[in-house]
């Protein structure tokens, strides 16, 4: 039976779940070479330019072999051909020497990220299809992933710039090939695709068998979104229950009304608590669940001193709990470049003025800082930030030493006019909620 590539009109179906976008929509289309990501590229540049929007490919050049770029530099020319802009984005740097292909991933998701962020793009589509989630879904199962594992991909997730969406998540490998065949597209085939030595790869090479015990990759997938309905549910009572018991504070750190925490299910207050860490931490992966249950049956009786998780100080304060930054997990001191736009320890963005002098460097406030703004100041009343969060503030230093800390009203010669804009902006987002019309709020 002959295998029916996608049409224009199978692509708007698959992308109007995921909308609304904007009158005109901008796309980033992640794209390797290999025929998932070029079919996407193919299928969502039609379907942009007949909104009057448009797409960037951006594709990433690990440098891991020899012949990367020149592939990078091949795709380019592919996608020319069909009017279609690319930017290419190289991974540079040292290469750790364990867990290679994680490493490899991160630094992907950070580029791609970095690159929409600066081209303005809202919506980066990832080619990711139903055969990747049905082994994406083995993999955790067999690593005994909880709800969130085996929910599998999520066809969207916010981003601190935008989304990150998976329209094909219930389209087979297969028709992604024959829409490039119809074509007449050829495609890049990456040999690590057949590298056994790669559990994703091995589970690939067992699908015939395991399709003839039940588990095909339709079935799997279906079992997926299932768990991913699950999951929704959950997630809006986590949204529901943060909207009413967390305060986030634009200077990074979070209030948590912890005696809310015993009104709630375990699993709705676990995951409150879970994503409070990351939204304040900035930590890539959740904490253990043995050490996160610790925590949350020790705020939830009344927490007495403080504790450290996840990259999190967690202090018991007026019959809830403040959650900063941990001072030691911080990172260093930043030099900034005029005009630049910067990130800073994964909770803070800023545009640096155009006119900047040189020698500028942006950290944390410090404990020995925080004394130092205080005398400034003259200030003998609290800061209007807790005294746990107030050394992991940012602050603008210069050969003279501390020249200012927004947060704190302290501003030696007009000096945090140098920063434009500062402002929180965490790598994970605290919660995802709809409203009616299936509008997305990001908090």
């Amino acid at each position: 039976m002959s295998v029916l590539p996608l049409t224009s009109d199978d692509f708007s179906r698959l992308m109007a779940p995921l909308g609304p976008f904007e009158s005109q929509p901008r796309l980033g289309v992640a794209v390797s070479g290999g025929a998932d990501s070029l079919a996407l590229a193919l299928l969502a540049d039609r379907w942009a330019k007949e909104r009057g929007g448009d797409v960037l490919a951006l594709t990433v050049d690990h440098g891991l072999r020899p012949e990367s770029a020149a592939e990078a530099e091949w795709v380019g020319g592919w996608l020319a051909a069909q009017g279609i802009a690319q930017r290419i984005l190289t991974w540079t740097g040292e290469k750790p020497r364990s867990d290679l292909q994680a490493a490899a991933r991160a630094a992907r998701y950070r580029l791609l990220g970095e690159a929409c962020a600066e081209e303005g793009i809202l919506h980066l589509l990832l080619a990711h299809h139903r055969d990747d989630q049905a082994e994406t879904l083995l993999l955790r199962l067999g690593r005994g992933s909880g709800l969130d594992g085996l929910s599998a991909m999520a066809p969207e997730r916010p981003t601190a710039w935008g989304r990150l969406l998976r329209p094909l998540l219930g389209t087979p490998r297969a028709r992604l090939e024959a829409t490039l065949r119809e074509q007449g597209q050829d495609w890049i085939s990456d040999p690590s695709n057949a590298n056994p030595a790669f559990a994703r790869v091995r589970l690939r090479r067992l699908a015939p068998v395991l399709a003839a015990e039940g588990l095909s990759a339709e079935r799997l997938a279906a079992t997926a979104r299932s768990l991913a309905r699950a999951q929704d549910a959950i997630d809006a009572m986590v949204a529901q229950a943060a909207a009413r018991h967390v305060v986030l504070d634009p200077a990074g750190y979070a209030r948590l009304n912890a005696a809310a925490l015993s009104e709630l299910p375990d699993e709705v207050g676990l995951r409150l608590l879970s994503r409070l860490l990351l939204c304040v931490g900035g930590e890539a992966h959740t904490p253990r669940l043995e050490r996160l249950e610790r925590l949350y049956d020790a705020v939830r009786s009344g927490l007495e001193t403080a504790r450290t998780l996840a990259g999190c100080r967690i202090v018991p304060q007026r019959g809830g709990v403040v959650i900063c930054r941990e001072p030691e997990r911080v990172e260093g001191l930043l030099p900034l470049v005029a005009g630049a736009l910067i990130r800073w320890d994964g909770r803070f963005e800023a545009v640096v003025a155009a006119d900047a002098p040189p020698g500028l460097r942006l950290g944390a406030l410090g404990l020995q800082g925080r004394r130092k703004v205080r005398e400034l100041l003259g200030r003998t009343r609290p800061e209007p930030v807790p005294a746990c969060a107030c050394p992991t503030l940012p602050a603008l230093y210069h050969e003279l030493g501390i020249l200012a800390v927004p947060h704190l009203g302290y501003n030696r010669e007009e000096a945090a006019r140098l920063l434009i804009g500062l402002r929180a902006s965490p790598l994970h987002v605290l919660t995802v909620s709809a409203c009616a019309g299936g509008i997305r709020h990001y908090v």
